[in-house]
């Protein structure tokens, strides 16, 4: 059975016990809910300030809550070595090159003062910035 807060077309607020939504709109369309404060048949649900879980939660939220972010952020950072071009403290020479059409596009990845990210973000070039985490080697091995 679920519980829903109901109004009427007079704003009296009470609850209805219905199998399901489906019960309560087939229900509703007959005009068999009605306030038992006015008998009126002109009715609609309303948020509930309550709210309960009625299901198992689903494999979504099961994986959501079984990721393992350490190795998560191993495998983006391992990612990111093999797939970008470390470029060191030139990164916003770089970006500037590739932004003006200089140098070619391609993935790359640096460091930048925060006056450098300044000019970067006034030019309109798009970067963000990525925590390095350090990798215990011997937990790899």
């Amino acid at each position: 059975m679920i519980a829903f807060d109901l109004e009427c077309s007079k704003g009296h607020i009470f609850e209805g016990w219905f199998n399901n939504i489906q019960s309560f709109e087939e229900q509703n369309a007959k005009k068999l809910v009605n306030c038992p404060y006015c008998n009126d048949t002109n009715t609609r649900r309303v948020i509930s300030p309550v709210s309960m879980r009625t299901s198992s939660p689903t494999y979504e939220e099961k994986a959501l809550k079984s990721i393992d972010y350490p190795r998560l952020a191993g495998e983006i950072m391992d990612y990111i070595d093999k797939n970008f071009e470390d470029v060191g403290p030139d990164f916003a020479k770089e970006s500037l090159k590739m932004h003006y059409g200089v140098a070619e596009k391609k993935n790359i990845k640096g460091l930048a003062t925060d006056k450098e990210e300044k000019v970067l973000k006034d030019e309109g070039i798009q970067f963000f910035k990525l925590p390095i985490t350090k990798i215990d080697d011997d937990k790899n091995n």
